[in-house]
């Protein structure tokens, strides 16, 4: 991942180890490793974009947004974004604001909201805080799930782009045993910048 222990760095993340992190605040006491997702990443990958590409920068800047809100606990920690300003939303529901994603038990959760009834949930967004959803998903993707971009359709100032994020079930989820199967999904994301 890096040149040396002093000089660590991460070719598809920003904010993660630069002198401008030595006061970051981070979820498990250090910045996280991602040599083992970017290894699963750059095996399993289906774009190779080119270097300073728009596809490139959208990639790296979803990747950088997802480690800081997984992993940095101070909303004054971010730099990809301004977090007292920003919005999320899902699936047509109502935006909501990080404060709001905290409290809902962050970034699992919020992604996994759903309208289905309880009995038929896998994972319930609402039975879960930060550190329990976490812990689930690490369980089961011990190697990372990723996210690649796969096409870019508008660029800056309002970035829309499609994803596909995977893993392999490799550990237990829930009371369900791991399968090694693939697991994947695939998205629009919509980034605007005001």
């Amino acid at each position: 991942m890096g040149s040396s222990d002093d000089q660590k760095t991460d070719k598809y993340r920003s904010y993660l180890y630069d002198e401008g992190e030595k006061n970051t605040r981070w979820r498990f006491g250090a910045a996280p490793n991602y040599d083992a997702v970017n290894k699963l990443f750059e095996e399993g990958r289906t774009k190779i974009w080119p270097a300073g590409s728009i596809e490139e920068k959208v990639q790296n800047l979803v990747k950088t947004f997802e480690m800081e809100l997984f992993h940095k606990t101070r909303p004054e920690d971010y730099k990809s974004l301004d977090p007292y300003k920003l919005t999320l939303s899902l699936n047509g529901r109502k935006p909501m604001s990080m404060k709001e994603v905290g409290m809902i038990g962050g970034g699992y959760n919020f992604f996994l909201q759903t309208a289905l009834p309880e009995a038929m949930r896998g994972y319930d967004p609402a039975s879960e805080t930060v550190d329990t959803s976490h812990l689930a998903f690490t369980t089961t993707f011990p190697r990372g799930f990723v996210l690649e971009v796969l096409e870019v359709y508008a660029g800056p100032p309002v970035m829309v782009f499609k994803f596909r994020h995977w893993g392999h079930m490799e550990g237990p989820f829930k009371s369900h045993a791991a399968t090694g199967e693939m697991v994947e999904f695939f998205g629009i994301g919509v980034y605007e910048v005001l």
